[in-house]
């Protein structure tokens, strides 16, 4: 079992993060910006979700490829980090077009957590932060990957206990490279009830979170106790990049994504509930050649499931330290 040298979606060669975070009002933004355009797809689960552009990923449209991906904070009001970049983007002329002279579209997915009610400043009036935020990302973006509370995860919490962004990688039998990056601000909880052990112990290699195992007994039935309160149950929402060097299409990255959707569940119980919006987008760079694509793909699928587990509890681990 071994991850890649950075242990972080920047094992992926070609994609940069870039994080900006606002300490008085507990949010941020997460950039994640590739060298080149990357193909991509998204799942979407639970019931609160907050996207933009997620049809443009649809398998019958246009466009395959994104220019960028945003990850934000401050639920409707952290969309407002896309028009940024976009912005960012189009003025150095990345995007889609199709005629000359014509400003081009940088095609820009977002995903938005929510954090409005953490305790954070929160009276922006009409100019909240985040296409701020969103410039200090991009202009941050670098293949060293910040975890805890910052980024789209400053102001995350997982169940009752601090959340924060995680990332992690993982090198498959092919050679191909497979990470995840995630924002984790979930209704359920990522340790066992009663323990400081996490549920996703059993993918850990070495002591990425803490090395602390499970115990013998993890027979908790229904709600554990540190979820989120009743009165918080419409605060949440994980968000999920996962990304692959192996040459994909669209098609395959779509089950890739349905896949990667598994690790939430392996890392914090309960998952893809109806007060959550959890979001797993699947992007690759396209550059290792696949010559059996289905046993490729059911392969790094369920690699993507484990990365995606370590890398939420990285996170959380990671902003309890910090805590």
């Amino acid at each position: 079992m071994k991850p890649g040298p950075k242990n972080s979606i920047a094992d992926v060669a070609g994609i940069k993060v870039g994080n900006a975070s606002d300490p008085l009002a507990k949010t941020g933004v997460t950039v994640l910006l590739p060298d080149a355009p990357l193909r991509a797809a998204v799942d979407v689960r639970g019931g609160g979700p907050g996207t933009r552009e997620t049809d443009a990923l649809a398998l019958d449209t246009l466009v395959d490829r994104i220019d960028a991906l945003t990850l934000a904070g401050g639920s409707v009001y952290g969309l407002a980090a896309a028009d940024e970049v976009a912005a960012v983007l189009g003025a150095r002329g990345q995007g889609f077009g199709l005629i000359p002279g014509v400003p081009v579209s940088p095609i820009v997915p977002a995903a938005i957590l929510y954090d409005l009610a953490n305790g954070g400043e929160k009276g922006w009036g009409e100019e909240p932060p985040y296409r701020r935020l969103a410039r200090e990302a991009l202009e941050a973006a670098s293949d060293d990957v910040s975890l805890g509370a910052v980024g789209a995860g400053t102001g995350a919490t997982a169940g009752d206990h601090p959340g924060g962004l995680g990332t992690a990688s993982f090198l498959s039998s092919e050679g191909y490279t497979v990470a995840a990056l995630a924002a984790v601000n979930s209704f359920g909880s990522p340790y066992v009830p009663g323990t400081d052990s996490f549920w996703a112990a059993p993918f850990e290699i070495g002591d990425e979170f803490g090395g602390r195992g499970m115990p013998e007994r993890a027979g908790a039935a229904g709600f554990p106790p540190d979820t989120k309160a009743a009165a918080l149950a419409r605060q949440n929402t994980s968000l999920i990049v996962v990304a692959t060097d192996a040459d994909l299409s669209a098609a395959d990255l779509k089950p890739l994504a349905v896949m990667a959707q598994d690790g939430l569940a392996r890392a914090v119980r309960p998952a893809h509930g109806p007060t959550d919006g959890d979001i797993v987008f699947a992007v690759s760079t396209c550059t290792k050649e696949v010559p059996q694509p289905l046993m490729t793909l059911t392969e790094l699928g369920s690699i993507a499931g484990d990365v995606v587990a370590r890398a939420c509890a990285r996170g959380a681990f990671a902003a309890e330290e910090k805590s």
